[in-house]
């Protein structure tokens, strides 16, 4: 039985983690979101109990529950996983949708998000903290990096290479053996037949750099 779990956010990502969570009968402790406005409510019946920094409730990690950060922002992401890391000793955990399919021959790293319809073939490698939206696809052998944002109902091709930071866009197809550099982006409904050089942007089919 898998401890349950605080979530640092309780927005967009935050509900989605938690909809992950319930498909598995995996109970939600609590949400901790740094907005005052949602303080001491409830969202979608779960309490935010506090801030991201409140430490009565991160001791607890660890011990009595594991640990999802939905925070929106990447760069606030990043941070709230140092701070477990270097605070309390805690790696998030991993939030795989009952109805994804992940091969048992894929291999993930800790804290990413798969959700409802997504599919993760074999021999895939995804490292840690990426976000793979409903009804993406990762093809096999393709490989994934850190805090990577595949958008709903993209396809990644087999063989692809995603580096740390890209965001995919939803409806996006990445055809086999490119690369998309560190933190570049690809539009919605974007196809990409070439690689994408680190920080670049592409839309278009096919996807071509924003002038």
């Amino acid at each position: 039985m898998q401890n349950p779990v605080i979530i640092l956010g309780a927005r967009k990502l935050g509900t989605a983690a938690l909809d992950i969570f319930n498909s598995n009968n995996v109970v939600v402790y609590c949400f901790l979101d740094d907005d005052q406005k949602l303080q001491q409510q409830e969202v979608n019946n779960i309490a935010v109990m506090g801030s991201t920094e409140d430490s009565e409730f991160l001791k607890l990690i660890g011990k009595t529950c594991d640990v999802f950060v939905a925070l929106e922002d990447t760069a606030a992401r990043k941070g709230a996983v140092k701070m477990l890391k270097e605070d309390y000793k805690a790696v998030p955990v991993n939030a795989i949708h009952r109805f994804s399919a992940v091969s048992e021959f894929a291999w993930l790293g800790h804290g990413n998000m798969i959700a409802a319809g997504a599919v993760v073939n074999n021999n895939a490698k995804i490292g840690s903290h990426t976000l793979i939206h409903s009804n993406a696809v990762v093809e096999a052998y393709a490989e994934i990096g850190d805090f990577v944002q595949v958008g709903a109902g993209a396809v990644i091709n087999s063989e692809v290479k995603i580096e740390d930071g890209a965001f995919i866009g939803s409806g996006a197809v990445v055809v086999s053996g490119v690369k998309i550099g560190k933190n570049a982006r690809v539009g919605a409904g974007a196809v990409v037949v070439a690689d994408v050089p680190a920080k670049a942007t592409v839309f278009g089919n096919p996807a071509a750099p924003v002038k």
